[in-house]
């Protein structure tokens, strides 16, 4: 269950003929018994139906224990057409993208690696003094 933060609202949007205030109090009441889990985000409050509070409403609606909430029957997935890959088979030539990114990376020259030396830290620091804290080198 939802419910928007607004206690003066005129009716719950999804249970139209009773006031969002009704709907609040009622949630924290379950939520006081430990009925209903309350989660609350952006203004509105979402409750959760516990264990406990399906048998409660079983028992105060007189449900049959066959009936259970939709939130707890199982749905059947259609089979996808699409076959799924198997874990220790064999790999085919397209599927080596370790030896492409190797590959790429290669200058024409030979050399192992395009990415060695570019980025932060691969120059030699030099610290000439100047600008900033402390004092500088020359007294």
């Amino acid at each position: 269950m939802v419910a928007k933060k607004d206690y003066h609202a005129p009716k719950h949007p999804e249970l139209e003929t009773i006031p969002n205030l009704e709907v609040i109090k009622a949630m924290q009441s379950l939520k006081s018994r430990g009925f209903v889990k309350e989660q609350f985000a952006w203004r509105h409050f979402y409750w959760y139906l516990t264990n406990e509070g399906i048998e409660y409403l079983r028992t105060y609606l007189h449900l049959p224990p066959e009936i259970v909430p939709a939130t707890l029957k199982r749905q059947t997935r259609p089979e996808t057409s699409r076959p799924r890959p198997t874990v220790g088979g064999p790999r085919s030539e397209t599927s080596r993208p370790a030896e492409d990114r190797t590959a790429y990376r290669r200058t024409p020259g030979g050399a192992p690696d395009k990415k060695a030396d570019v980025g932060a830290g691969t120059a030699d620091l030099e610290f000439r003094g100047g600008f900033g804290r402390g004092r500088s080198a020359h007294q």
